[in-house]
């Protein structure tokens, strides 16, 4: 058996991703295809502890540079526990947000820049780069449009709509850098449309 295929979703928060990856699950379960579904942070014991202390909009005096090297830390341990021992075993894995997230949201969004943010995540960048990154694009005015605002209980929620839009910049920027890896799926569409660009683009990218 081959090794397995590491299959990304990033965007702006509200922009669909958790209705797309559902839809994916239930497609890849119907065509029996062995996968593991993951996310950032999260994804294991250790990583989901420091979820939890990420997202608490309890934990306003974290530091820029903390929340990133968090992050970082949260995705090493994440590689070891979950997606290193399933691509090892030749199955898909599918992950809600990678670095790529951190690019955006601590690179653009926080300001951090882009070097500082790679250089602590390059092992992660090196040794597990994503075969394919569905990116579903979506401007931040229309995502929280969609979901009714922001959510209280969510510290990177929280942050504004200036904020959001440098997340969305990042996002793009990173979509012009890396288009043979990063895909652009229009997330205004319906999400049975969403869907139907996301199967054509993992078919193409040969990873179903």
């Amino acid at each position: 058996m081959g090794r397995g295929k590491f299959i990304t979703f990033e965007g702006c928060d509200g922009c669909g991703k958790s209705t797309q990856l559902r839809m994916l699950s239930e497609y890849l379960t119907k065509e029996n295809i062995a996968h593991i579904f993951t996310r950032e942070p999260g994804g294991g014991k250790i990583s989901e502890a420091i979820r939890e202390i990420l997202l608490n909009g309890k934990n306003a005096e974290m530091t820029d540079e903390c929340e990133a090297l968090l992050y970082a830390a949260a995705r090493v341990q994440h590689l070891s526990d979950r997606v290193e021992p399933a691509l090892a075993e030749g199955k898909l894995v599918i992950c809600d947000r990678y670095v790529d997230s951190s690019i955006a949201y601590q690179a653009y969004g926080r300001e951090l820049g882009v070097q500082f943010i790679s250089q602590i995540n390059s092992y992660a960048m090196t040794a597990y780069r994503p075969d394919v990154t569905i990116f579903i694009d979506l401007t931040p005015e229309a995502a929280f449009a969609r979901k009714h605002g922001a959510d209280e209980n969510d510290r990177l929620e929280q942050a504004g709509m200036a904020f959001h839009k440098r997340v969305y910049e990042g996002y793009k920027a990173l979509a012009a850098q890396e288009p043979d890896r990063v895909v652009c799926v229009d997330g205004t569409k319906t999400p049975d449309e969403v869907f139907a660009a996301v199967l054509a683009a993992l078919k193409e990218k040969n990873c179903l």
